[in-house]
């Protein structure tokens, strides 16, 4: 990469709309970015990237930094239109500015006719090519969790717990670094956001690496297709599910009371090695049924005189 003077850029200023103050950051915009730190990391060019203060606030953002530091300011990905981008081309008017693997939509724009130079991914009359996030460097695969909890249960009264065992469950969980997937248990044929039938809940459960949950049917139906659960109960002194897991024979599960990080992350890292063989042969032995549960006693029960 050359300056209008055939000089190396001393450094470049990566930007995006991940770099705005109210943009977003979305997975592609950033799978595109780290393909263009490969290339630059490469060339030894150095750089740095501007992030979104509400994405990253620890980051280096754009009201913190001193233009005339670079000599080239780079756009990677996302649509060039609107004040934003219109704006660093006037903030960065002594650059070299270049947007690549980018939509073009209006070629005459001020947003696109900033730039000194334009490697689209699209745009009018052109061929389009493939997306920078296709060949981004390639990442180990995270654990894909599921997760279901409960606000709700009102008849354990003073006990409930499950407003503070939420809290903190997710504040941990989002510092976990892996695929969230928020579930339900509760089934509805018209909203399309849930599952209208056992099967299909149970189909998404049988695909995941791990259940955090702090309702009973959220451990039993995981053990059921055999994904391991990080059991809660948010019942202070414990109620239905330390019963259920006990009756399951699974341990992993963490008392309301008792609920920190230590003891979260040691089932956390249990779940995910030792605790997938545990949880299949807790599955084997519900297909089975070697242990009687209440409905094996309902006949003798329906058979039974009603006491006078």
């Amino acid at each position: 990469m050359q300056t209008r003077e055939g000089i190396r850029p001393r450094r470049v200023l990566l930007t995006g709309w991940f770099s705005f103050r109210d943009g977003e950051a979305t997975a592609g915009d950033v799978l595109a970015l780290r393909r263009v730190e490969d290339v630059l990391r490469g060339t030894g060019i150095p750089y740095d990237i501007a992030w979104s203060p509400g994405f990253r606030p620890e980051a280096l953002h754009l009201d913190r930094l001193w233009p005339e530091d670079y000599s080239h300011l780079v756009f990677v990905c996302g649509p060039l239109h609107g004040p934003q981008v219109e704006e660093l081309h006037r903030r960065f008017a002594h650059c070299v500015r270049i947007a690549v693997g980018t939509s073009v939509i209006d070629p005459g724009s001020a947003a696109v006719t900033g730039f000194h130079r334009v490697l689209p991914r699209d745009a009018p009359d052109s061929e389009p090519v493939e997306d920078l996030a296709a060949r981004a460097p390639e990442v180990p695969a995270r654990p894909v969790v599921g997760v279901i909890l409960t606000h709700g249960q009102e008849e354990y009264g003073q006990l409930r717990r499950h407003g503070q065992v939420a809290e903190e469950v997710t504040r941990w969980l989002a510092g976990k670094d892996c695929a969230r997937l928020e579930l339900e248990t509760r089934l509805d044929t018209h909203d399309w956001h849930l599952s209208a039938t056992p099967a299909q809940l149970q189909s998404v459960l049988a695909r995941l690496d791990l259940v955090v949950t702090d309702r009973l049917h959220g451990l039993v139906i995981a053990l059921r297709v055999g994904t391991p659960v990080l059991a809660v109960d948010p019942v202070e002194g414990g109620a239905k599910m330390t019963a259920q897991a006990r009756a399951c024979g699974w341990p992993a599960l963490v008392p309301a009371e008792r609920l920190d990080v230590r003891q979260l992350d040691r089932w956390w890292d249990w779940c995910l090695t030792g605790g997938r063989v545990t949880a299949r042969q807790i599955r084997d032995g519900f297909r089975e049924g070697t242990v009687p549960d209440s409905a094996d006693r309902l006949v003798e029960a329906l058979a039974r005189p009603v006491p006078g």
